[in-house]
């Protein structure tokens, strides 16, 4: 069968790589096309164009690309109808996946399926009337989804969380020493502090400045940038001289040999908590006490963090708009580095609660599966 998949961020291409592999197991003759990245190319198919090209964040950046933007949409509504695959499968990114999921329903008969359910729990309630409308079947990887939906009368399908795959499979098939680690990445021996500060140059440079300025008080780590996948490495240079801070390529390494990380929100707050690393969130915004405003007006939910949701209580230190200061984050990195052994296990303790409510590994191909049985049903 063909599946057309969109993503437009790097966990995108991650998790939709893992649901692509899935389907070639249940479906020897699988054929795929695409708006996504690296890894979904490595799987196999055609991409039609790469993630970065549609990944603008924030107001005044979507603002300035409106035209790309469209043109983007405008391409691939027309890609999908002339190439007609036998189910559509949105990944997240609901401002342009929604607008094609309502395009396909009004205009084709093809099946339109969506991983990774779009966050309409946080904000954008409404939006429940659109996906009710364009999409077939929805799969959630979040197990509190499962009751906010059905508040909705609409049913989804939780699978389990393909983090929780990605991270067991990596850390399985692991072998490497923390010595051997050091000297190929030609890091020196102090604990390591990994900085995750975003997928999208607009939030590495509103948040990696400041966790750089943070870990100059403690000359006894080594911070070390996870740099993003999509980026290139000549955009780091201005953020590497004179900081004894190193860039490093491929984030779940590096968090195999990580005492701490500092994170931006998002799906790499729970892969770090996966990999059980202790963590401080970090999410640096322009207008700071307006965005902090907003939030409390418009976000229907305590936290920001996967972990915190997920656990529905603090779990790892939130520091988001006016309170992403330097004597926040001072503060919290005392608590993280200086040897404050309660707060750290107590975070590890929550860490494996977290893990045994997303249940166990096996979410791909849950879908995978899933979704090729919604298709060879009425087929037999």
């Amino acid at each position: 069968m063909k599946y057309y998949l969109i993503v437009g961020e790097a966990s995108g291409d991650l998790h939709a790589s893992n649901l692509m592999k899935a389907l070639k197991k249940v479906d020897s003759e699988a054929q795929f096309r695409f708006f996504g990245g690296d890894l979904m190319t490595a799987v196999g198919g055609t991409r039609v164009k790469h993630y970065k090209e549609l990944a603008y964040m924030g107001f005044v950046p979507v603002l300035l690309h409106l035209r790309t933007i469209f043109s983007n949409m405008k391409m691939c509504k027309k890609d999908v109808f002339e190439w007609h695959p036998d189910a559509l499968i949105l990944v997240d990114y609901p401002g342009f996946n929604l607008e094609i999921a309502e395009y396909v329903h009004k205009n084709c008969d093809i099946p339109v399926y969506y991983y990774i359910s779009p966050k309409i729990w946080a904000w954008k309630e409404h939006r429940i009337k659109n996906i009710k409308r364009d999409v077939d079947a929805l799969f959630s990887i979040l197990p509190f989804e499962v009751d906010f939906f059905k508040k909705h009368d609409y049913k989804i399908n939780y699978v389990g969380n393909p983090c929780v795959d990605a991270v067991a499979a990596y850390r399985d098939s692991y072998n490497e020493s923390r010595a051997e680690f050091l000297a190929s990445a030609a890091l020196p021996d102090k604990k390591i502090v990994a900085l995750l500060a975003g997928s999208r140059k607009q939030e590495i440079d509103g948040n990696l400045p400041m966790m750089l300025d943070a870990m100059e008080k403690y000359p006894d780590y080594v911070p070390v940038i996870a740099k993003a996948p999509g980026i290139d490495k000549d955009f780091y240079s201005k953020y590497l001289a004179g900081r004894g801070a190193y860039l490093f390529e491929g984030t779940y390494r590096l968090l195999m040999h990580s005492y701490a990380a500092l994170v931006t929100s998002g799906t790499a707050t729970l892969e770090t908590a996966l990999f059980r690393v202790p963590q401080i969130v970090c999410y640096a915004t322009p207008m700071p006490k307006f965005y902090s405003w907003l939030r409390r007006m418009f976000l229907k939910v305590k936290y920001v963090s996967l972990v915190n949701l997920i656990a529905d209580r603090e779990v790892v230190t939130e520091l988001v708009a006016d309170t992403m200061r330097p004597d926040c984050l001072d503060k919290e990195l005392k608590k993280l580095l200086e040897h404050d052994s309660v707060y750290r296990n107590t975070m590890f303790k929550e860490y494996d609660r977290v893990i045994e409510i997303l249940g166990p590994a096996g979410a791909s191909h849950s879908a995978a599966e899933a979704i090729y049985k919604m298709l060879y049903a009425p087929k037999m």
